[in-house]
């Protein structure tokens, strides 16, 4: 039974990882699977299966990829009115030595993207950037892959979050609180890494102590309050800009002058105004603004829009529950209204908009059918009871221990789909499972299922997905084995670590 159980996700494992298949013909063929399994093996009916599919369906186009799509698109909106080529001169103007470059773009607004966007952006833009601007290709994108490697469960205004708490019927606010905690030492340690990595010593170091605390502190407080206040759709976001603002400030107060580092002079250019570099951020800063006045913090706003909702039960079998949509106090609804206020004003027409919004949804087209057939094979593996089967299994093999492979966990499935919302998805109701299974308190259950996005963090960066993004964006071919062998030497210590926090703090939480 356990083998029947687990079978969907051993196909992935084989598909994705051996046959080396596309994600969006492996999914849809787990899902098969997972169907099969649940009709023959475990009694599930034609109806239910039916209708658990449909739930995954829904859950997927509504909340998910409504943020997902509005997120790539906002961007690629920006890409568009050239409001991003404004925002890299910015930041490219702030000093002319590699290692603050490197923190200030693949850190501060590596972490911001990741926050706006996801989907590795965070990767393909700062990497390619930091490249475009004279730093060696492969050494970008080793940063920027360490640098992605603690945002990543707050991706795309925090969905892999949000999707966890619908998997698990925990309250995001309480997931993204833990998630920080859980992260915070390694986050802290990030900006230290990046630039020993840049330097190649730790003799790059030198100088660098305050703007690498700075980057690091001012980066992982916002993070932690945002989640405990409001949750996690702007935590990353503000922890991007708290972390930019920090370099900025400390490259201008305390200006950092090794000519070990420097980088070569570029041509003149007109400085950016005031007004030019409002009319570039514009979109991001009412994407800011929107989520937060709509946020449980302004109670005014939020309340009325929150009851624009409808629930529909979708799957009426054991365990099944009204699923709701929320129609206007939903961030991708407040995100492409964001775009589309902030791409008017930088000079797009209307037509030109729908049109970078139907080219968005057209590329995505692959994305959309994977988390489509993978959230709905989660459902189906839920209703059906072989989650529960499997987490059976795991807490027979491990006992009290589990929480220590609780996050290895999670960083298999987003080393499998290169994904941390699909990794939620498959692995987060097998995690509250495991937690009931060896007693664990409300509490506890709560910081072992927020140990599946800590764990997919770690897991981004061996990613075959990620590790593509960066080649791709450097523009540099063959390197990927390269890449990958320097992931993995941070994987490993990253991902003991953070089982050690796991074990360790759920006494402390519980």
């Amino acid at each position: 039974m356990f083998l029947i159980a687990l079978s969907p996700i051993l196909w992935l494992i084989l598909a994705l990882s051996v046959l080396k298949m596309a994600a969006y013909k492996a999914c849809p063929l787990a899902l098969l699977i997972a169907l099969a399994a649940g009709i023959f093996v475990n009694d599930m009916s034609i109806p239910h299966a039916v209708q658990a599919t449909l739930e995954g369906v829904a859950l997927a186009c509504w909340p998910i990829l409504l943020v997902i799509v509005a997120a790539i698109f906002t961007y690629n909106l920006s890409l568009q009115t050239k409001a991003m080529d404004v925002i890299k001169k910015m930041l490219t103007s702030v000093s002319n030595d590699r290692r603050v470059l490197i923190l200030l773009i693949g850190w501060g607004f590596g972490g911001f993207l990741e926050g706006m966007a996801g989907f590795g952006t965070a990767i393909a833009i700062p990497a390619g950037m930091l490249a475009g601007i004279g730093i060696n290709p492969v050494l970008s994108a080793m940063v920027c892959l360490i640098a992605n490697s603690v945002p990543t469960a707050y991706g795309s205004i925090g969905i892999p979050l949000v999707t966890l708490g619908n998997v698990t019927d925990i309250d995001p606010v309480l997931l993204a609180t833990y998630t920080s905690l859980q992260l915070a030492p390694l986050t802290l340690l990030c900006p230290f890494l990046m630039v020993i990595v840049a330097g190649h010593s730790l003799k790059a170091l030198k100088g660098m102590l305050l703007m690498c605390t700075a980057a690091a502190v001012c980066f992982v407080l916002p993070e932690i309050a945002v989640s405990m206040f409001m949750g996690p759709e702007l935590a990353v976001v503000a922890g991007g800009i708290g972390a930019m603002a920090a370099i900025v400030a400390c490259a201008k107060l305390f200006p950092v002058n090794d000519p070990a580092y420097a980088m070569p002079p570029h041509g003149h250019e007109d400085p950016v105004t005031a007004a030019s570099g409002l009319k570039a951020w514009l979109s991001f800063i009412l994407i800011f603004v929107f989520l937060l006045m709509t946020s449980k913090l302004v109670p005014v706003i939020h309340d009325p829009l929150n009851l624009i909702k409808s629930s529909v039960l979708i799957y009426d079998g054991p365990g099944g529950e009204p699923y709701t949509f929320t129609w206007v106090a939903t961030p991708g609804i407040l995100i492409l209204l964001a775009a589309f206020i902030g791409g008017s004003v930088q000079g797009a027409s209307f037509g030109e908009i729908l049109g970078c919004l139907k080219r968005t949804v057209y590329n995505l087209r692959f994305t959309i059918i994977t988390i489509i057939t993978v959230i709905a094979t989660a459902k189906v593996m839920g209703y059906a009871g072989m989650t529960h089967e499997i987490a059976e299994t795991a807490v027979a093999a491990t006992g009290t221990a589990y929480p220590l492979i609780a996050a290895f966990i999670g960083s298999i499935g987003t080393f499998i789909t290169g994904s941390a919302t699909s990794s939620c998805v498959l692995f987060g109701k097998l995690q509250t499972d495991s937690a009931i299974a060896i007693g664990a308190t409300p509490a506890a259950q709560a910081w072992i299922a927020a140990a599946n996005a800590t764990g997919a963090c770690a897991g981004k960066m061996i990613s075959p997905q990620s590790i593509a993004i960066a080649v791709a964006s450097i523009g540099t071919v063959g390197c990927e084995g390269r890449l990958l062998h320097f992931a993995v030497k941070f994987y490993l210590p990253f991902i003991i670590i953070m089982g050690c926090i796991v074990y360790f703090g759920q006494h402390i939480v519980g």
